[in-house]
């Protein structure tokens, strides 16, 4: 689960890295969404455990954290 909040009407892009850089997933892909919190599930079954990062673009503004999957 991935939580965010919008602070006004937004194209959101959610991206998920390897700890090498390289994309395993885009969960979002510039969707405009209205202010607001919200919760995205991503599903890393295809994936194995490990570090990954997760790159959040909502309007102009950039956001990368980590997190950490365990199967």
């Amino acid at each position: 689960m991935i939580s965010f909040g919008v602070p006004t009407q937004s194209k959101v892009k959610l991206e998920v890295f390897d700890i090498l850089g390289r994309r395993v997933a885009t969960v979002l892909n510039n969707e405009i969404k209205p202010a607001g919190r919200y919760n995205v599930t991503f599903s890393a079954n295809n994936l194995a455990s490990g570090m990954y990062l997760y790159r959040l673009s909502v309007g102009n503004k950039v956001i990368v954290k980590k997190m950490t999957f365990i199967k």
